[in-house]
């Protein structure tokens, strides 16, 4: 079985909003073809911060 190896092409932290959810989930739908994968998570360490990164599949 071959290893699928994720490489971070670029992270930003930018203010939460409750709607980025759909952002990132329409470019993981538009570009999962082109090895691209989109994450968001909550920034640990502040409640308002939102961490947006960027990953070549």
């Amino acid at each position: 079985m071959e290893e699928q190896r994720v490489e971070v092409m670029s992270t930003v932290r930018v203010e939460k909003s409750n709607d980025l959810y759909k952002i990132v989930d329409s470019l993981n739908r538009t570009l999962k073809d082109q090895n691209l994968m989109f994450g968001l998570a909550l920034d640990e360490n502040d409640e308002n911060t939102a961490v947006f990164t960027i990953y070549r599949t």
